[in-house]
């Protein structure tokens, strides 16, 4: 498999002052229904690092589609929350009061996905880092420059805590697919699916599960492959043909990675499908951001426009000894082998 290399820093000093975003993290990428792309980062901070003045999450930033694979990486063009420069939260948080329970710290997006002239985004809301409330969706109708609650809300111990960290896709079927876990990067994968035009009806969600012997769907939710797994990321990308491939990115927590797997379709078997490692972790003291070796990473969102041969991950990178680099980067690999190896 071809090295990952890195393209650019993404985040930080000199590159997103002019949007009050010193310190943040994630990045996760859709097309808007205008064509633009949008980025949502979690945790963000006027100043590099993290701590000091402006703590809000989550923001986004949009990018201009035609640098979206481009050598330089993306070329940020604007920021959400209202029209003003400054990227602004989403969303306020909700009221204390007799609510006291709902009192958070703050909300961090986990993924989000445009079903025709609407974006949608999931979003879980945290007490202290890791300690999920509740979940929530999000919903933008500017292409989302605004951003409104939809009433769409789970407890966080919903399917026993594995439905925090999630990640959708649509199909052509009709139907949008969702893999999730926890937040604590300690166990593995549910799978789920809900008609795209009910995505916030959570009735409407059907599990993937295995009962009497065979997996169906309706059965009982069932963990589709084990693990100690982080942030998701599933996406429809091209190879080489131009056919149109499932591609699941996660941040592999127990093996200290960012790996990928390509799905023949979105309830295939995990255990088979073809699988690569796009990023290692690493000490500080062994970095190499050419070769694919980078301290304390997470995430690892696919860039619209990539091919398989041509992927673009946008990554983070937090040092909390220190609290800087705390930012997001974007690296490339080529992972078209893949599909000969499935």
């Amino acid at each position: 498999m071809p090295p990952t290399t890195k393209i650019a820093d993404l985040t930080g000093p000199g590159l997103t002052d002019a949007f009050g975003v010193g310190g943040t993290d994630l990045g996760i990428m859709t097309t808007a229904p205008d064509g633009r792309l949008v980025a949502v980062f979690g945790d963000t901070f006027d100043d590099a690092g993290v701590g000091g003045p402006g703590w809000r999450s989550p923001v986004v930033l949009f990018a201009d589609p035609r640098s979206a694979t481009s050598p330089g990486g993306l070329l940020w063009t604007g920021s959400g929350g209202d029209r003003k420069a400054y990227a602004c939260q989403l969303v306020d948080h909700p009221p204390a009061g007799w609510m006291w329970k709902r009192r958070i710290t703050t909300i961090l997006p986990a993924d989000v996905i445009t079903v025709g002239d609407t974006m949608y985004l999931h979003a879980m809301a945290n007490r202290g880092l890791g300690n999920v409330l509740w979940t929530e969706v999000l919903a933008s109708t500017d292409n989302g420059v605004t951003w409104e609650r939809t009433g769409c809300e789970r407890p966080g111990d919903h399917c026993a805590g594995l439905f925090q960290q999630l990640t959708w896709c649509h199909g052509d079927d009709g139907y949008v697919y969702a893999y999730t876990t926890g937040f604590q990067r300690n166990a593995g994968l549910l799978l789920h699916r809900v008609p795209a035009e009910s995505i916030t009806d959570p009735d409407a969600w059907e599990p993937w599960g295995f009962a009497d012997e065979r997996w169906a769907w309706g059965n009982p939710a069932t963990i589709t492959i084990p693990g100690a797994l982080g942030e998701l990321n599933l996406r429809r990308v091209p190879g080489p043909d131009g056919t149109l491939h499932w591609l699941l990115t996660f941040f592999d927590a127990g093996n200290y990675r960012i790996d990928s797997l390509l799905l023949d379709r979105p309830n295939a078997d995990l255990y088979r499908a073809p699988r690569a490692t796009v990023l290692h972790g690493c000490s500080w003291d062994a970095e190499d951001h050419a070769r694919g070796h980078v301290a304390q990473l997470y995430g690892g969102y696919v860039v619209p426009g990539s091919t398989l041969s041509d992927l673009h991950l946008v990554v983070s990178q937090w040092n909390t000894g220190t609290n800087w680099p705390y930012r997001s980067m974007q690296f490339r690999t080529d992972l078209s082998e893949l599909v000969a190896a499935g």
